[in-house]
């Protein structure tokens, strides 16, 4: 987008917006998460216009080396054209907001005895206390992604703690992002002759919006998720943005229950034009470099406080991720915590949390047949107060729901916060979006799907939990919701939902809970089936499930707890099998080889990733430290079950 023409307003907002810096932010979580803004009435519908939106144009060709049959070992040399259009990672890991964000949780954070934790009494039932016998699911790829030990074309960068790991495959690539960095690699097939070259990467994930001005450009913000839109063979990109636009104000009050919904103010009028290409500046000097005299100091500005948020979101116009792509940013009134995409026919819905300490959701979904086709999308949100974590259903595979049939989103129960650990019920609400009349626009529910009961693992976020080997340093369990994505699948007339959390289990170590709903002909969420998986003392934790064409269920997570380092395995499920096991015997993905001690955010979550091509393939991404490393690197696998085979 060429923004040369811009007003001085959206100029100067952007001049603040670069200039809000980590205090900036540091301030901002104290007013707005730590000390709750006023309370906001829920079940209102608010409608938003994309304030810009734009084609961009390619983020950089591959480099032809890398075709069927050619030696890839010379990615590293690529041409320099192609290098230069790609924003690098700058050498000091810049000191934003999402930095500021992780000493402040971390330095909050309880600590969590070592002993004995609660169980609820029927909790145990329905533990899975063996390994499976039956042969584990196979591992046909693997390979190191993001992280330390990394290098692609645009070199190496530190990655941040936690890893929010986000993993998408279409027919020829994979793409991830790390927390606020983004790699595309190969994969084998009719593009490629091998798995995991690096094409592109590290680079910022802003990248993907470069020319489009605004805070997408500006801001390279963390928590960014990449999905692939296997209905439309698309890649889509959200970015959050997690601190203030001065010039995006929205000075109405806040929606009140019962009332229509309403278009929010436009921040900056859409400006869509040609975009540049990518730019990677100048390498940056390394960090001992010594100042010559004369040199600025950079000081930090003062806080932004006004203004609103926003929600960057890219769709690419093909099937390949180099783009170019459709390009929006959508306002967002409350803090845009933990965007969640998921893809429906009629929308992307992207949930949102307002903040560590407030127990309020966001829920929204985008037009994405108007983003498809680069046209003026909206945005339609809904406020929903007392809730856990939202996640919405997103669909795998090409079977469709049935026609209008409205999204399920889905949430775990208890309340941290207010230290209400257990539950035993998963709490389902229906969305349905109507784009031609938004008061038709509704969030309905919750209602309670009763579950064996549960109590989060280690008490839920934050806390220490996971013993290491050589450390008192122990890891965050994230056990208090439904982290990871939650899954749709239909085969044939059957609509399965699944969905998995972390418990506290019998053995005292930790179990992933996980369950699969079926939808009945009212189609109302029924359980269907449920499990812990508990083989024995250690800790099994932040899981990311997925359904294959078969109805099989994969499922990977991170596995740990002294003496074993953190590590990622998978475990699996034929369709057939009993209800409530995981018979195939655990797959080692990655062994870990250190203990993680400079921060106890682990992941924070890792993702799975159906493959398009064969719609058998159940890719996943997660953490393990490397021998002698401070920080972590991401192993990326790809699993397939014994009964799901290519062309089947």
């Amino acid at each position: 987008m060429t923004r040369g023409s811009l007003p001085r307003r959206a100029l100067l907002a952007t001049v603040g917006l670069l200039a809000g810096g980590a205090l900036a932010y540091r301030e901002l979580r104290h007013r707005i998460v730590l000390d709750p803004p006023p309370p906001a009435q829920s079940g209102a519908v608010r409608v938003g216009h994309a304030v810009s939106h734009d084609m961009s144009g390619p983020l950089a060709q591959p480099d032809a080396s890398v075709k069927q049959g050619v030696d890839t070992d010379r990615l590293a040399d690529t041409d320099a054209r192609v290098h230069s259009q790609a924003l690098a990672p700058r050498a000091d890991a810049e000191h934003d907001e999402e930095s500021e964000r992780e000493a402040e949780l971390s330095s909050h954070a309880p600590a969590t005895s070592a002993g004995r934790r609660r169980v609820p009494a029927r909790s145990a039932g329905i533990e899975q206390t063996a390994q499976g016998s039956a042969p584990a699911a196979e591992l046909i790829a693997s390979f190191d992604g993001l992280g330390v030990g990394f290098t692609g074309p645009q070199g190496s960068a530190t990655t941040r703690n936690p890893s929010d790991n986000s993993l998408a495959v279409g027919r020829d690539h994979i793409v991830q992002i790390v927390n606020t960095r983004m790699a595309i690699f190969t994969k084998k097939g009719k593009q490629f002759p091998t798995t995991g070259r690096a094409l592109y990467g590290p680079v910022e994930t802003r990248n993907v919006f470069k020319g489009f001005g605004g805070p997408c450009e500006a801001r390279n913000n963390g928590d960014a998720v990449v999905r692939y839109d296997q209905l439309a063979d698309r890649w889509l990109i959200v970015m959050p943005i997690f601190s203030r636009i001065p010039d995006q104000i929205d000075d109405r009050d806040a929606p009140k229950g019962g009332e229509p919904a309403r278009h929010s103010q436009r921040g900056v009028t859409p400006q869509p034009g040609a975009a540049d290409r990518l730019f990677q500046p100048e390498p940056a000097p390394p960090p001992d470099t010594v100042r010559a005299p004369g040199d600025t100091i950079r000081r930090r500005p003062a806080p932004v406080t006004t203004g609103s948020y926003a929600m960057c979101y890219a769709v690419s116009t093909t099937a390949d991720p180099f783009g170019p792509y459709y390009r929006y940013e959508f306002i967002r009134p409350l803090f845009p915590d933990y965007p969640r995409p998921a893809v429906w026919p009629d929308g992307y819905y992207v949930p949102s949390s307002t903040g560590d300490e407030v127990i309020q959701k966001h829920a929204c979904v985008v037009d994405r047949m108007k983003m498809l086709i680069g046209g003026d999308a909206t945005e339609q949100c809904v406020i929903v107060d007392g809730v856990n974590f939202l996640n919405n259903a997103d669909l795998d595979g090409r079977q469709l729901p049935p026609r209008g049939a409205p999204n399920i989103v889905l949430a775990a129960g208890g309340t941290q916060l207010k230290k209400v650990m257990e539950d035993d019920g998963i709490y389902a609400w229906t969305f349905h979006v109507d784009w031609a009349d938004s008061s038709k626009t509704k969030l309905v529910g919750p209602t309670k799907i009763p579950v064996a009961p549960y109590h989060y693992l280690c008490d839920g976020q934050l806390t220490s939990c996971v013993s290491q080997p050589g450390t008192d340093r122990r890891l965050d369990a994230q056990g208090d919701k439904l982290m990871a994505r939650v899954v749709y699948r239909r085969i044939g007339n059957q609509e399965s939902i699944v969905a998995v959390h972390s418990v506290n289990t019998a053995a005292a170590g930790g179990g992933v809970r996980w369950y699969e709903f079926r939808l009945d002909a009212a189609r109302r969420v029924k359980l269907y089936q449920q499990g812990t998986y508990a083989p024995d003392t250690a800790f099994r934790w932040m899981a990311s499930p997925a359904m294959d064409n078969k109805g099989n269920i994969g499922i990977g997570y991170s596995f740990g707890g002294t003496p074993e380092f953190a590590g990622q395995r998978f475990a699996a499920r034929m369709a057939g099998d009993a209800k409530g096991r995981l018979p195939l015997h655990e797959t080692v993905l990655v062994e870990g080889e250190a203990a993680q001690t400079n921060t106890l955010r682990w992941e924070d979550y890792a993702q799975t990733a159906v493959d398009p091509s064969d719609d058998c393939t159940i890719w996943y991404v997660g953490d393990y430290v490397k021998r002698d490393a401070i920080n972590y690197s991401t192993r990326i696998g790809a699993f397939r079950m014994p009964s799901c085979r290519p062309g089947q």
